[in-house]
């Protein structure tokens, strides 16, 4: 029985996650959101202190949910990349003491691989090969994935501006709702039409994404000063949901791949999961969606990663693991170093030491 710690601070939710062989044992989670409100969008620093404040009591809960104790941890695993490079630190900080005090492997963990793990909790082992949709605030991608311990991560597309989630916050903004924004407009839908304005669909034949024409479409709607905020929004939403679900099945029809598994926090959103299923059920292919609450950032996703890599006998990370804010999703593991510090010359003159 192999026992995995996760930990995941890559933005504005503190989530720790305990598996234990593929099953989730007890997880926990805190979220900042609501400092972040009143700037429209997440503060770094602001996020990395309540990291800090949020991760102990977290690890606590985690514990208790589990019935389980430090001494029983086999891994750890942690999120360290990409995100925000100050929350990354404060992850990354934290699992490197635990795995140095518990005296047990260290994995880096790719935070989008993480996501489409967080699938296997819910629905088990991943097939031999499958379409993933990551649709989140940062990340818009269609991946081919074979093995996710221990293959590499195949892109099919990926956004060229604005990733699903940050134009649904934008567009918020600009209808003068809440932030975050994916919930609020989803809820302003449900009184709207969604065929009352027809918006664009970027790049029909591509699997590429773009959703910077449509955000200034609905800003140019809304400077007339003559829209219903509901039609807006449902016809905003329509659009999105119609792209993401349209080129995710011309994908697997390309590939001859016969499961999607739609994941990331957008895929929470209620018309995306209900014409994805009317869409993969029309063309023969399964669709694998989490539940809601382990598709936005959580800690039991990222200890999921660390579980097949354990059970893969991946190689584990040194202490010096570094960050990648920026980090390119290839293998679903980070094992980057620190570079040594520079050698202190005394035969250098002062300032080139």
């Amino acid at each position: 029985m192999a026992v995995v710690l996760g930990i995941e601070t890559s933005c504005d939710e503190t989530g720790v996650g305990i598996v234990v062989d593929g099953r989730l044992a007890g997880d926990a989670l805190a979220s900042s959101m609501a400092e972040h409100a009143r700037y429209g969008g997440v503060v770094p620093e602001i996020a990395a202190r309540a990291h800090l404040e949020a991760l102990m009591p977290c690890v606590n809960e985690a514990f208790a949910v589990a019935g389980l104790a430090p001494s029983d941890v086999d891994a750890v695993a942690v999120t360290a990349g990409p995100g925000l490079a100050t929350a990354l630190e404060t992850g990354v900080a934290a699992a490197k003491a635990f795995a140095l005090a518990w005296d047990v492997p260290l994995y880096g963990v790719h935070h989008l691989a993480g996501h489409v793990a967080a699938d296997t909790l819910e629905h088990g082992p991943l097939p031999e090969r499958c379409v993933a949709l990551i649709v989140s605030g940062g990340h818009t991608s269609l991946l081919r994935v074979d093995d996710l311990a221990r293959d590499s991560i195949t892109h099919l597309g990926d956004t060229r501006d604005d990733a699903a989630g940050e134009a649904f916050d934008k567009v918020a903004r600009l209808l003068g709702l809440a932030y975050p924004g994916g919930p609020s407009v989803g809820r302003a839908a449900l009184d709207g039409d969604p065929h009352a304005i027809a918006f664009p669909r970027a790049m029909p034949r591509s699997h590429d994404f773009s959703f910077s024409g449509l955000k200034a479409a609905v800003a140019r709607h809304v400077e007339t000063g003559l829209v219903s905020v509901a039609d807006v929004a449902a016809s905003f939403q329509e659009a999105v949901v119609d792209v993401l679900t349209g080129k995710a099945v011309a994908a697997c029809r390309e590939h001859g791949i016969d499961t999607l598994v739609m994941v990331g926090g957008v895929a929470a959103n209620h018309r995306l999961r209900e014409l994805a299923a009317e869409r993969c059920a029309a063309a023969g292919i399964t669709l694998r969606v989490p539940p809601p609450r382990l598709c936005t950032d959580n800690g039991a996703m990222i200890a999921a990663v660390g579980g097949l890599l354990h059970a893969a006998g991946a190689p584990a990370c040194s202490l010096e693991l570094s960050i990648d804010p920026s980090a390119p999703l290839t293998r679903a593991s980070i094992n980057r170093s620190r570079s040594p510090a520079p050698e202190y010359r005394e035969d250098l003159p002062r300032g080139r030491r």
